[in-house]
């Protein structure tokens, strides 16, 4: 059900974290990290193909949105899994477990150059926050606290670049971490003002980043990965303060424009062909740079770490290697990508290995010596909320990822059932408006490995299953994506769900174990009974005519329910037929849909 708008009188208020009695701003604390969390999803998210698009350094393979979108998708998971598993108590994870949490999905999620740099930020800033302190203030961080976070955030990434360079993320963060000690300084004491402090300042020394790199100079951008960090910084003020920070003041005519942050969706001027730098440590980029990118995690000491970093310094560059404790995340650029692996063998235990090779199909691995079988001309993947509609989906030829209720499929599990579909052109049904991102993310990693990919944006199952009855691979791929969106546009979904708990809806108060009825995401219906809420939904979907419905009932919704509603549609809206389907375990008792 959506989330509630409040807490309707009557509520009992959630049990407080102690909070300092000067307390002039919201406190960083476990709730605030995990709203940071996902507001810096749903801004990457936005931003990515922005970013994308101005990724030029240190190799321009316009991959750097993509890479901190999934970077900060595992971590806000794993704030999640955190939040989750104290459900069922009466309290919320400390602070130290959710920033520990945030820190360490983002090690293992970690993607490309500007992602480990990201994961590395996070983690420093997790050890300030994660040590050990008076009991009474555990709960939560002030601002003198954040300051000496973000100072932590950028020194330990400096030091996990092998050769770290100015004009990059290294030097956003900096100025990030300045600007909050001159907060601090001046006398803030609280969050809100030291991160708007450090907002502001890096995104001041995002604009300044073409006078470091002249390569970014030439194709009239700033750096990706420093655009990214701002639009987090950005996030993190909106998740003290619950509303984004101001907008810049315009800059001199004539000046490089810096990059927008997250509440300004302009995009900056596109590259024109730039020379893609290959070694972190230059400034001006060398078109022959090395061929792969070589990533993974890796099980081993301190000691063997060390020299890992030595022996692949010098097989390759763009070197950075961040995580501690026994568990490290590897990024490098290389020629010889066995090398890069062996090395990480020999120091340890690698696991989620993953290679791209620049420019060209992904690099091929020992296990593939066999002449690939045929790739079939077009696809579906759909997401699909149970085993029932799994199957239906499968039975029509599509590939179905199954989304159990709280367990949204990661991009990576998407983009992988994509190449799993094993064609050259796949349409890709996400139904549900909340895997938006998510699915596009997806769709770009599954292009970079040469597949032709379009989304449609459906919302619901319903709107999928009726765009995959229009579905016909023998016509050309853009007169079949214009026909399954045509079709799953024009068709309302609905669904039925009981609520968990007492709040607000769109249609008033509602109390635990109310039946909701939602027309197109909304709540529309507050009931009682099961069948006569859907009757209602059903009236009020067909009052503005429709010529299917369809049912999709969970299996505990007994077969009388699907009864009543199939006689009521046939009685009450002529010439209207009625298809029902069993979903499985899917969630909620019943979805609709009218074409």
């Amino acid at each position: 059900m959506p989330e509630p708008e409040g807490e309707p009188e009557g509520a009992p208020p959630p049990a407080p974290h102690p909070r300092p009695p000067h307390r002039r701003g919201a406190p960083l604390d476990a709730p605030a990290v995990r709203r940071w969390c996902a507001l810096a999803l749903d801004a990457l998210g936005r931003a990515r193909e922005d970013i994308d698009a101005i990724n030029v350094y240190p190799v321009a393979d316009g991959d750097t949105g993509t890479n901190l979108y999934l970077t900060v998708e595992s971590a806000a998971q794993a704030v999640e899994a955190v939040f989750a598993a104290h459900e069922t108590g009466a309290t919320v994870p400390a602070l130290p477990d959710a920033v520990r949490a945030m820190a360490h999905g983002a090690l293992i999620g970690a993607r490309g150059n500007s992602g480990t740099i990201l994961a590395q930020l996070l983690r420093g800033m997790a050890q300030v926050l994660t040590a050990p302190r008076e009991e009474a203030h555990a709960a939560y961080a002030d601002g003198p606290l954040l300051a000496e976070a973000l100072r932590r955030a950028a020194d330990s990434a400096y030091g996990a670049v092998a050769h770290p360079v100015e004009g990059t993320v290294l030097t956003v963060a900096t100025a990030a971490a300045d600007g909050a000690h001159s907060a601090v300084r001046a006398g803030a004491a609280d969050c809100a003002a030291v991160a708007r402090a450090a907002h502001t300042a890096a995104l001041a020394a995002l604009g300044e980043t073409p006078r470091h790199l002249a390569v970014l100079a030439r194709a009239g951008v700033v750096d990706a990965g420093g655009r990214g960090f701002v639009t987090v910084l950005h996030t993190l003020v909106e998740a003290l303060t619950g509303e984004p920070p101001a907008r810049p003041a315009p800059r001199p005519a004539g000046v490089l424009p810096t990059a927008p942050c997250a509440s300004q969706p302009s995009a900056p001027s596109a590259p024109s062909a730039p020379s893609a730098p290959s070694a972190e440590g230059a400034g001006e980029g060398d078109p022959g740079g090395p061929a792969y990118e070589v990533i993974y995690l890796l099980d081993a000491d301190d000691a063997a770490v060390a020299r890992l970093r030595r022996r692949l310094d010098a097989l390759g560059d763009s070197l950075v290697v961040v995580g501690g404790d026994g568990l490290w995340n590897v990024h490098v650029h290389v020629d010889d990508a066995g090398a890069a692996v062996e090395a990480g063998i020999e120091a340890g235990r690698p696991h989620r290995v993953r290679i791209t090779h620049f420019g060209a199909a992904p690099a091929p691995r020992p296990d593939t010596a066999q002449p690939p079988r045929e790739r079939a001309p077009r696809a579906v993947v759909a997401v699909v909320p149970g085993e029932g509609l799994a199957e239906l989906y499968a039975q029509s030829g599509a590939t179905a990822v199954h989304a159990r209720a709280g367990e949204p499929p990661a991009s990576g599990e998407l983009a992988e059932a994509i190449r799993r579909a094993h064609a050259h052109e796949v349409v890709l049904l996400p139904n549900d408006p909340e895997l938006r991102h998510t699915a596009a993310a997806a769709a770009e990693q599954a292009r970079g490995d040469g597949i032709r990919v379009a989304l449609i944006p459906t919302r619901s199952a319903v709107q999928g299953i009726a765009a995959l009855a229009v579905h016909e691979s023998g016509r050309r791929f853009d007169e079949d994506v214009v026909a399954m969106t045509s079709a799953a546009g024009t068709t309302r979904h609905g669904e039925i769900v009981v609520a968990e708990r007492q709040s607000w809806t769109t249609a008033g108060v509602c109390q635990a174990g109310d039946v909701l009825g939602l027309v197109d995401g909304d709540v529309a219906v507050i009931g009682t009974d099961l069948a006569d809420t859907a009757r209602t939904v059903l009236d009020r979907m067909l009052s503005a005519g429709g010529e299917m419905v369809t049912l999709v009932l969970d299996d505990e919704v007994p077969e009388r329910v699907a009864g009543l509603l199939e006689r009521h549609v046939r009685t009450r809206h002529l010439a209207v037929d009625t298809v029902v389907y069993r979903g499985g375990r899917q969630g909620s008792p019943m979805l609709i849909g009218v074409e």
